[in-house]
């Protein structure tokens, strides 16, 4: 009795399975149909008629004619609708995803700024109280406008101008002076009508600080800065070179570099890219390209 409720079941069971798959299956038919297009409907009709023709079995193709063209004919266009506004959904969905993804990465990478340049200048601070209160009280002013100017920049979740990264790129190098005194110079070449054209924020710096560290500290005499922007053909160009102690271009570029590369990827693709390069007269240059708007939003 057992051994014919246990074979009872699993022949239940298969029966079962053997629906879900032709439910399956039906649907996937009637989806098809729904979707496809008139040309190749008919198509699959001549072949059908043709194939089950030389097998002498016409019936199977005319059920399948008739059927087909109910289903194209009364629910096609709804069935198609349906589907295509699911696949939108879809699409939309994973648009959303890979967005947020995105700024997700983006905001990790915002977040690599080292924490390091604000102790050593709040010690900086601590030092110059004992010796020279005036320029502590300089220093001091300096960098609350540069945290002032930073802080809203990595929180944004869009673009900022160039303009803006010069004007935070000063407030950082006037500390960066207090610092280092007469051992560090600085030149700006960024045109005003340069000054709206989008740029992404912290990049500009991330070089000026790669300069100044790699560059011009390790220097005894120190040197100089020299920060420029130019447009040519649609191709903004902004350049940060230094006349330190040189790169190794067979390096590792260091974290820094490696998260302008990235965020560039993120934000341009293939139409924007980081060049370092060692000029014949010594010292580095690094150059971010990308495209060049005349206006924020244009």
């Amino acid at each position: 009795m057992t051994m014919r409720a246990s074979q009872i079941n699993r022949t239940v069971d298969f029966l079962r399975d053997a629906f879900d798959e032709a439910s399956k299956l039906w649907w996937r038919f009637f989806d098809w149909v729904a979707v496809v297009e008139w040309r190749q409907l008919m198509l699959t009709w001549f072949f059908v008629i043709v194939f089950l023709g030389l097998l002498h079995t016409p019936e199977p193709a005319v059920w399948y004619i008739f059927g087909s063209l109910a289903i194209k004919t009364l629910a096609g266009g709804k069935r198609k609708a349906e589907l295509l506004a699911r696949e939108a959904t879809h699409k939309a969905d994973v648009a959303t995803l890979e967005q947020r993804l995105m700024e997700a990465r983006m905001a990790a990478l915002q977040a690599q700024i080292e924490p390091h340049f604000l102790f050593n200048t709040l010690a900086l601070i601590g030092q110059l109280i004992e010796t020279d209160p005036p320029e502590a009280a300089r220093v001091h002013a300096h960098l609350i406008e540069y945290l002032r100017s930073t802080l809203p920049q990595m929180r944004a979740r869009d673009n900022g101008t160039l303009g803006k990264q010069v004007e935070l790129s000063r407030a950082y190098l006037a500390i960066m002076q207090a610092r280092m005194k007469e051992r560090l110079q600085v030149r700006f070449e960024v045109p005003m009508y340069l000054h709206s054209s989008p740029f992404p924020p912290m990049m500009l710096q991330t070089l000026i600080e790669n300069a100044i560290k790699h560059g011009l500290e390790p220097k005894i005499a120190g040197g100089t800065v020299v920060v420029r922007a130019f447009v040519l053909g649609a191709i903004l160009h902004v350049e940060v070179c230094d006349d330190g102690v040189g790169i190794d271009l067979h390096a590792d570029e260091g974290v820094g570099l490696a998260n302008i590369r990235e965020r560039l990827q993120l934000l341009y693709g293939e139409q924007a890219e980081l060049i370092v390069h060692a000029p014949l007269e010594g010292g580095a240059c690094a150059t971010i390209r990308l495209p060049y708007k005349m206006m924020e939003g244009a």
